[in-house]
């Protein structure tokens, strides 16, 4: 679990989040959502560390993030897996070695050992045999499997995910956030996700926090979206009549559902 209460964050004059306060829960897909310039990016680098709040505090599983020595820091890091949005493999390396790079990094464990590891994420994305490709050899989807690989490599129990669909059609887009959800299930992960994707925020969105000009402007589950009233929400949820027409669809099921 990730906590984090009262947080602000400025640039210049300019500020970016205003007293934001919200808890990310193990073993659930939490899901940042907002337009561009609400501030999610920016908590999101605050809370990994890239960014140090003006105020407020951040806990990790009960310690304090925020007052930690930077020796700590770098022992917590460890237990963090990153997904970058564009993947960031190193295109000189075969998929087995960008696996393989936080366990050089990391660990002391012998090659053996290491490559035990990289087989056994690598088989998990399913992604076994594709060890000796290149990046430049391999497609965008494949690229953001090897991007969750290293990501999970040194199982983490908290997995960050920075718009993991961008780029990508939407079927491969639902392989991907299958497979976010089942390692977050599997592992009892924490995971945090910034994300536009309408469909992962339906599917997967187990906890959700809507953002909106540095603010926290709404919270809850994809069920307790269809639900609310909230204006702002809705229109950036539901703008189009088709998404709309979708929404009542998806209320008579829940309601059908008892």
């Amino acid at each position: 679990m990730i906590e984090f209460k009262h947080i602000t964050k400025s640039f210049g004059e300019k500020r970016v989040l205003n007293d934001v306060s919200h808890v990310m829960e193990a073993g659930k897909a939490n899901l940042i959502i907002g337009t561009s310039g609400s501030g999610k990016t920016v908590l999101q680098k605050c809370l990994v560390g890239l960014f140090e709040p003006d105020s407020g505090e951040i806990i990790y599983d009960g310690t304090s993030f925020t007052s930690m020595s930077q020796e700590d820091r770098k022992i917590l890091r460890q237990q963090i897996g990153m997904l970058f949005q564009g993947s960031a493999l190193f295109d000189s390396m075969t998929v087995e070695d960008n696996v393989k790079f936080p366990l050089d990094m990391f660990t002391r464990d012998n090659y053996k050992t290491k490559m035990a590891r990289v087989n056994e994420v690598l088989e998990r994305v399913n992604l076994l045999g594709s060890n000796k490709k290149f990046p430049s050899e391999i497609s965008g989807g494949m690229k953001k499997r090897v991007g969750i690989a290293r990501a999970i490599v040194l199982n983490p129990k908290y997995l960050f995910c920075d718009e993991p669909n961008s780029g990508l059609d939407p079927q491969t887009s639902m392989v991907i956030d299958k497979l976010i959800y089942d390692i977050t299930q599997d592992y009892n992960t924490t995971t945090i996700i910034n994300t536009h994707d309408m469909n992962s925020v339906m599917e997967i969105g187990d906890n959700i926090l809507y953002m909106k000009d540095g603010k926290k402007e709404w919270s809850g589950s994809s069920k307790d979206i269809i639900f609310s009233d909230n204006e702002n929400l809705n229109h950036f949820i539901f703008a189009s009549e088709f998404l709309q027409d979708a929404k009542q669809m998806r209320m008579m099921e829940l309601k059908n559902k008892g």
